[in-house]
């Protein structure tokens, strides 16, 4: 199943391999009209998952005027809390966003995120790591624990880096009044980083849900003279796309689905074009 995540469509300038930066100045009016657009020809593509966070500037504020609009009735959201956007657009900001894992920051971005609800049904700690201590933060766990029970949802965490299996792991063995806290893992799989693949029968086991971000290895998957080093990988995602007729995004996001069956791949398109060409990994199926 594939999903969209509105990390572009909801602040510009996001971290990818970009060919082409356009250097008219922001219009924030026109940003949140072509973000919903693009939120439109999603769901008018078929899909029904939608990932966001407050760290995505202001996506979660056009995820909620777009439902407005729309009045979609068959869709699922996904939202994190624990980074704050604070470049204000500015291209030439110093820093882009601030991490903070504290009880004070998840009660503060819960009482915008809530309002996604009654579509909203999982609720992430974004980006968790082993030395932000939020994994052993006993009033956030058993705050994560409270807005589960309440409203009936799902809570997960986004996580990557060399040590991504050890934190999945940790999430794993945590219980609140002895149960499992955490129901959902978003996490880096693509064909360049594979390293999930030692976890996943174990998440399987224990019927977690799997999300898979950065799929296109923010456009490393697409041939560029600046990593030689992927040369053979590049051959081979371009000869299996003219095997299948089909684009090069669509093959590495085919890969992840068929490799590891999750829950959920993640579109990152902020372009109805790109859009459509990830959606060709629907039409085929890759060989073991």
């Amino acid at each position: 199943m594939i999903g969209i995540g509105t990390a572009t469509i909801g602040r510009p300038h996001y971290i990818n391999i970009k060919t082409k930066v356009s250097d008219e100045p922001f219009n924030k009016e026109n940003f949140i009209l072509k973000g919903k657009s693009m939120l439109t020809e999603a769901y008018n593509q078929g899909i029904r998952h939608f990932d966001t966070a407050p760290g995505y500037g202001i996506a979660e504020s056009i995820l909620l005027e777009w439902i407005s609009e729309f009045q979609p009735k068959d869709i699922t959201i996904s939202t994190k809390w624990g980074y704050t956007y604070v470049a204000n657009f500015d291209r030439n900001a110093k820093v882009h966003e601030i991490k903070e894992h504290s009880l004070g920051k998840l009660n503060e971005q819960w009482e915008v995120s809530k309002q996604l609800l009654p579509y909203l049904n999982i609720y992430q700690i974004h980006s968790a790591t082993l030395d932000s201590g939020v994994l052993d933060n006993k009033e956030v766990l058993e705050r994560l624990s409270q807005l589960k029970q309440e409203h009936n949802l799902k809570i997960g965490l986004s996580t990557s880096g060399n040590n991504q299996n050890e934190i999945i792991e940790k999430a794993l063995s945590i219980k609140v009044d002895n149960n499992a806290l955490f129901d959902s893992f978003q996490v880096t799989f693509n064909v360049f980083d594979q390293s999930l693949l030692k976890m996943t029968s174990l998440l399987k086991q224990e019927n977690k849900a799997i999300i898979v971000k950065e799929a296109l290895a923010n456009g490393r998957v697409f041939p560029n003279i600046n990593y030689n080093h992927y040369q053979n990988t590049y051959e081979l995602l371009e000869s299996l796309s003219n095997k299948y007729d089909t684009s090069i995004d669509a093959v590495a996001l085919r890969f992840c689905l068929d490799a590891i069956n999750p829950f959920m791949v993640l579109s990152g398109a902020s372009e109805k074009e790109h859009l459509a060409s990830n959606l060709l990994a629907k039409n085929f199926q890759l060989t073991s």
